[in-house]
């Protein structure tokens, strides 16, 4: 008898085919459930952090903890920040807690500040959608409103770059400074006079009044104590009633420009700004040189339905003055160094911000999805 082992009648043949489906089968679905099992991996690890508050500083002196501090370090130092993520794309490491604050610098001067805020918005590892801003740090004050330590809750923030400058050598003698409006041939200090000609929309931000009211609301009584040296140097503001008080918390609007001014006649300009852009009702209180441009990133990122422009508090805390006291000069109040090292202005950031971060912990069930205002809130 002969048997034929060609390739159709072998039986082992048939058997090697059966065995190769089966194993093909097999393998097809091991390697199904290993991609279904790491794309459910990949998922999970990709699913973006949610964050209740950001809280943004400006600058910090040296390391983030262990020396003199700057706008961030107290924070690090008292909350329990245990995650810190690489953020080459800001000005240092974004830290993390477990409850779902996150703290970083905006870095210095308004380009900084802008750069950093769009960054951070658009990091999808961030879900921004529900958090609140927290802008806090230190400012000159205006001594007409403000004492040294002094905090103060903007409900506006204006831009002071924005503009056409005259040197002050060379205005015309009418004149109580160089600085005019875009579009405007003088001076101004009415909104009306403004020109409809040429502006831009990133000059003056209105803020969440009422987020506003409900943080003073809950701040106003905190003591911030006192310190020799700005107990000394505020004397020298005689005349000036608000200069002379212990440190105190109030609503006050904020000036930014990367161009640290200063004086009385700039100081003039300020408050005159101020009204101009955001309103007769609108106070200049303090100067920062960050802030408009924050706002400036975070209002296109609300556009793009990345943050809520509603949840932004902007709180600044006086180091210093904007002018000098009466009988010294620009240039002297300019250079002399700030009292106490700025140390109570950074305390009181920290004590009047870690206040309003706490409360929204407190109650976020609730502040998730409903802003505070002094009605809704139990305090």
């Amino acid at each position: 008898m002969i048997v034929s082992f060609g390739h159709e009648t072998s039986p082992c043949n048939a058997i090697f085919r059966l065995c190769r489906s089966a194993l093909n089968i097999a393998s097809f679905i091991a390697l199904a459930l290993l991609a279904a099992s790491t794309a459910s991996t990949a998922s999970a690890a990709d699913e973006p952090i949610p964050v209740r508050i950001v809280v943004a500083a400006m600058f910090e002196r040296g390391e983030i903890s262990g020396d003199e501090p700057g706008e961030l370090q107290l924070w690090l130092e008292r909350l329990p920040f245990n995650t810190r993520l690489s953020f080459p794309q800001g000005r240092g490491d974004i830290h993390l807690t477990d409850d779902g604050v996150m703290a970083l610098l905006l870095g210095g001067g308004i380009a900084n500040a802008t750069a950093t805020a769009m960054a951070l918005g658009n990091d999808d590892r961030f879900d921004l959608r529900h958090a609140y801003w927290l802008i806090a740090g230190i400012a000159g004050g205006d001594p007409q409103d403000l004492s040294l330590g002094s905090a103060a809750w903007a409900k506006h923030v204006v831009d002071g770059d924005l503009a056409y400058e005259i040197d002050g050598r060379e205005i015309p003698a009418e004149w109580p400074y160089g600085m005019v409006p875009l579009g405007g041939t003088e001076p101004a200090d009415d909104p009306r006079d403004l020109s409809t000609t040429w502006t831009l929309n990133n000059i003056s931000f209105e803020l969440n009044a009422d987020l506003v009211d409900w943080a003073w609301s809950i701040t106003r009584q905190i003591d911030l104590g006192d310190s020799p040296g700005i107990r000394e140097y505020r004397q020298l503001f005689d005349g000036f009633d608000n200069a002379q008080k212990p440190p105190f918390v109030t609503i006050g609007d904020t000036l930014s420009a990367s161009t640290y001014w200063h004086g009385r006649n700039l100081n003039v300009w300020a408050n005159d700004w101020v009204k101009l852009y955001a309103g007769a009702d609108a106070n200049f209180m303090t100067s920062n040189m960050e802030d408009s441009g924050t706002l400036t990133a975070l209002q296109r990122l609300a556009d793009a339905g990345r943050v809520d422009m509603n949840r932004i508090l902007v709180l600044r805390t006086v180091s210093n003055y904007t002018m000098p006291p009466p009988g010294k000069s620009a240039q002297w109040s300019r250079t002399v160094p700030y009292p106490d090292s700025s140390r109570p202005s950074l305390e009181a950031a920290f004590v009047v911000g870690n206040r309003i971060v706490q409360a929204l912990l407190d109650d976020w069930d609730r502040f998730k999805g409903e802003t505070p205002t002094i009605g809704n809130d139990d305090r």
